[in-house]
C-alpha cells in the first residue's frame, strides 16, 4: 500500500551536493554592492578580495601563519595546483574512498608520475588513516562527497610528520571542525557549503608548506594558473587578494553576503549545529525503516554534509533503475531536486546537508522519500 500523499512539501527543495542551496535569506538584491565593471586590481576589488581572506579566516579559525589564496577553477584548481607545485620532493600516500579521491591518485600516478603509494577503499568504506607514512606526503579528501564518508578526526596524523598532508576538504570546510595544525595544505570551493557560486577555489597552507614551495622546484614545467613562487619565493599577492587569473566580482560579493550571513547564525559553531540537525532528521528516518540505509557503513564516519543512502530492499533487482525512478518522482513534485547519487557511485540518494538547509525542509523531505519509495515499489509490482 502507498502511503498517501505528504501534505506539505520542503519550503526549499534544493539538496544538490554542488552547486548547493543558496543561505536561506539570500536575495539577488543582496548583491547589490558588487563592484561589476570594475577591476579587480582597484582599490575596491583588491578590498572585496582581501575581505573574503580575512573573514573566511576569521570564520574557520585558520591560524595567523597560514596563508589562504582565491585561485582559480574551484577546488578542482586549487587540489591541482597545490599537487603540481608541491609534490615530488619526497614519496606520496595517495589515500582515496569515493571519486574524487580516485581523481587525485590517477592525477599523481599517471600524470605526474611520482613514487606513490595507494591506499584505496570501497564506497561506503574508510582508509585506516592510522596505517599511512606521514614521513612521506599524503594526499586525501576530508569528507567523501560521492561517498557520504568523512575522516572522524584528525588525532591519527602525527604533529611531528616529516611530510605534508595535502587535504581536500571542499565538502567539509564550514561544516566541520578542522584541526589546521595537522593539515599543511587545504582546499575548497565557494559552491559547497556556503552556497556560493563555482568556479572559484581557495588554497590554504601552512608555514611547512610554504617552506616546501621555497626550497623545492617541481622536476616538471608549471604553466602560469599553477604558479605559487617567483624567484624562489612566495607570490604573496596571491594571499592578499591579487588573484592569478580574473576572478569574477560578483561571485566575490555572493561569497561575502554568505560569509557574513554565516557570522549571523554563529560562525562555525552555528554551521556545525545546522548541519547536524539536518544530518539527524535523516538519521531518525533511516533507523525507523528497514529499505533504506546510510551508505557509510560506520557511523562514525558519516557525513553530515553530503549524506548517501541506499535502498536495500531485496525485491528491487536494478536498484540503478529504482533510485532514478525515485528522484524522478521527487523532482516532479518538487518536493527534493538533485537527489541522485553521483554518476560513479553505487546507486541510492544523496541529500545535501550542509548548514545552508533548513531542518525543517530535510524533515519534509523524509515523507516524500517513503511515498516515491512505495510509489515505485508498487509499479514494479503491477509490471512483475
Amino acid at each position: 500500500m502507498v502511503t498517501s500523499t505528504p501534505a506539505t512539501r520542503p519550503a526549499n527543495p534544493r539538496f544538490s551536493s554542488g552547486p548547493c542551496a543558496k543561505n536561506p535569506d539570500f536575495t539577488l538584491d543582496a548583491l547589490k554592492d558588487a563592484p561589476l565593471g570594475r577591476s579587480h586590481r582597484a582599490a575596491i576589488g583588491k578590498a572585496k578580495l582581501k575581505e573574503a581572506i580575512e573573514t573566511t579566516r576569521e570564520i574557520l579559525g585558520i591560524p595567523a601563519d597560514y596563508k589562504i589564496g582565491i585561485v582559480p577553477a574551484s577546488d578542482t584548481g586549487a587540489m591541482e595546483m597545490a599537487m603540481w607545485s608541491l609534490l615530488g620532493e619526497r614519496p606520496v600516500q595517495m589515500v582515496a574512498w569515493e571519486s574524487f579521491g580516485a581523481g587525485w591518485v590517477t592525477d599523481v600516478v599517471k600524470q605526474l608520475k611520482i613514487e606513490a603509494t595507494t591506499h584505496i577503499a570501497d564506497y561506503g568504506e574508510i582508509v585506516d588513516m592510522t596505517a599511512l607514512d606521514y614521513d612521506q606526503d599524503v594526499v586525501f579528501t576530508w569528507n567523501g562527497t560521492t561517498s557520504g564518508v568523512r575522516v572522524a578526526s584528525g588525532e591519527v596524523i602525527p604533529a611531528d610528520r616529516a611530510g605534508l598532508t595535502l587535504c581536500d576538504a571542499t565538502s567539509a570546510c564550514f561544516a566541520m571542525d578542522l584541526p589546521w595544525d595537522k593539515l599543511d595544505v587545504t582546499t575548497f570551493s565557494w559552491q559547497k557549503v556556503l552556497g556560493g557560486e563555482a568556479a572559484h577555489g581557495m588554497l590554504i597552507l601552512s608555514p611547512r608548506a610554504v617552506e616546501r614551495l621555497e626550497s623545492y622546484t617541481p622536476a616538471w614545467p608549471l604553466p602560469k594558473i599553477f604558479r605559487l613562487t617567483k624567484g624562489g619565493k612566495l607570490i604573496d599577492g596571491i594571499f592578499t587578494g591579487a588573484t592569478i587569473n580574473t576572478p569574477s566580482m560578483l561571485c566575490v560579493e555572493d561569497y561575502l553576503v554568505a560569509l557574513n550571513w554565516a557570522k549571523s547564525v554563529g560562525g562555525l559553531k552555528g554551521l556545525i549545529a545546522r548541519a547536524d540537525a539536518n544530518f539527524a532528521a535523516i538519521d531518525a528516518f533511516v533507523a525507523s525503516r528497514d529499505w533504506i540505509d546510510f551508505l557509510a557503513t560506520d557511523p562514525a564516519t558519516r557525513s553530515t554534509t553530503s549524506v548517501c543512502l541506499k535502498f536495500t530492499n531485496p525485491a528491487i533487482a536494478d536498484t540503478a533503475a529504482f533510485a532514478k525512478a525515485v528522484t524522478k518522482r521527487l523532482e516532479a513534485e518538487n518536493a527534493g531536486l538533485d537527489l541522485g547519487a553521483y554518476r560513479d557511485a553505487p546507486a541510492g540518494l544523496r541529500i545535501w546537508c550542509g548548514g545552508t538547509v533548513e531542518a525543517a525542509d530535510v524533515a519534509a523531505l523524509m515523507p516524500w522519500i517513503e511515498w516515491a519509495y512505495e510509489a515505485e515499489l508498487a509499479a514494479l509490482s503491477e509490471t512483475a
